[in-house]
C-alpha cells in the first residue's frame, strides 16, 4: 500500500467534499461511504441560484464563466446533510462552504441548531461573503457590505444559540428578547469557518468573527498564511489556535506532513462527479492511500 498518511501524532484530520447536484452520487449515499473508510468530515456547498447574466469574475476562471455546471444544480446544504445525519453516526457535516446571507438569519440558527441536535453535534458551519454578487444581490445584500452582513448574521445567530432570552440589534438584522430552541450542541456554537482567500483582511475577519480558515481551491502556497493566522489571533487574545482546513487535490506524504507541522488541522478532497459506483471506488482508493482505518 502507498501510505501517504503523515507520521503518528499529527493533528490532521481528512474530509471529503461533494459538489452536490441532482445527478450522481447522492449526499447520503458518498457521506455513508465517507464514514465507512474513515473519513472525519463530509461537506458540500451552497449556491441558491445562479443569475443567467452576471458580471462577477468567478474566483478559479477569472471571468464571469463557471467551471462546472453544478453551480446551476446545487442542491440545497441543510437538507443534503439532513439525509447524510440519517445515515451515519460519527462523520463531521460540514458545509464548504454555505452562503448565511441568503438567508434569513433567524430561520438559519433555527435549522443549524435542529441539525447540530438531531445529529449529536456534528455540524461544522463553513461560511462565505459570497463571490456572485448579482446572487446576493437578489436576497437584498448590497455588494459592498456582504462582510458587515455576515458579520452581524452570525453574531444573531450565536446569540439564539446561546442566551436564554436572546436579542440582537444591528444594522441588517433586529429582534428584541426572544426563546429559540433547540439550542446547538456544540456550544457555545458549532465551529464557523470561513472560506476566502489568504489575505490579512480575511484573517482579521476571521480572527474577529470565526473560528477558522478554509482556503480556496486555487491558493497555491498557504505556508505563510497560515503564519499570518496564527500570529494574528495570539495577538487578539483568542485562546487555542485557529482551524485551519485545506482544500487539497493529491495525498501526497511530504505535503501532509509538512502541512501537519505548520498547524493545518485538516485536509479535504473533492469527489468527482460521478455515478455511485465510481465515487464509493474513489473513496475506497483515496482512503487506502492515506492509510485510514477501516
Amino acid at each position: 500500500m502507498d501510505s501517504t498518511q503523515p507520521a503518528r501524532g499529527s493533528r490532521l484530520k481528512f474530509g471529503l467534499s461533494l459538489f452536490t447536484s441532482d445527478r450522481g452520487i447522492s449526499p447520503a449515499d458518498a457521506a455513508k461511504a465517507a464514514e465507512d473508510r474513515g473519513f472525519d468530515t463530509f461537506y458540500v456547498p451552497e449556491h441558491t441560484h445562479i443569475p443567467v447574466v452576471r458580471s462577477s469574475d468567478h474566483p478559479a476562471t477569472g471571468d464571469e464563466t463557471l467551471p462546472d455546471d453544478r453551480y446551476l444544480r446545487t442542491l440545497d446544504p441543510w437538507v443534503a446533510l439532513g439525509t447524510a445525519a440519517a445515515v451515519t453516526t460519527r462523520i463531521g457535516l460540514g458545509t464548504s462552504v454555505a452562503l448565511p446571507a441568503a438567508h434569513d438569519p433567524i430561520a438559519l440558527a433555527k435549522t443549524i441548531a435542529t441539525a447540530d441536535h438531531l445529529c449529536g453535534g456534528r455540524i461544522v458551519f463553513g461560511v462565505g461573503y459570497g463571490w456572485n454578487l448579482e446572487e446576493l444581490a437578489d436576497h437584498g445584500v448590497p455588494a459592498n457590505r456582504r462582510r458587515t452582513v455576515l458579520r452581524e448574521y452570525l453574531e444573531a445567530m450565536t446569540a439564539l444559540w446561546t442566551q436564554e432570552e436572546a436579542a440582537y440589534e444591528g444594522t441588517y438584522v433586529q429582534f428584541g428578547a426572544s426563546w429559540a430552541w433547540p439550542k446547538p450542541i456544540q456550544q457555545p456554537r458549532p465551529p464557523i469557518l470561513v472560506g476566502a482567500g489568504g489575505t490579512e483582511k480575511n484573517f482579521a475577519w476571521i480572527v474577529r468573527s470565526a473560528d477558522g480558515w478554509i482556503t480556496t481551491p486555487i491558493e497555491t502556497n498557504i505556508d505563510g498564511g497560515v503564519e499570518q493566522l496564527r500570529e494574528m489571533w495570539r495577538e487578539a487574545g483568542r485562546a487555542g489556535e485557529p482551524q485551519v482546513v485545506v482544500l487539497a487535490k493529491d495525498p501526497d506524504r511530504e505535503t501532509l506532513a509538512h502541512w501537519a507541522d505548520i498547524g493545518v488541522t485538516e485536509v479535504v478532497y473533492s469527489l468527482p462527479d460521478a455515478d455511485t459506483a465510481e465515487v464509493r471506488a474513489f473513496i475506497e482508493r483515496l482512503g487506502d492511500r492515506l492509510a485510514l482505518p477501516r
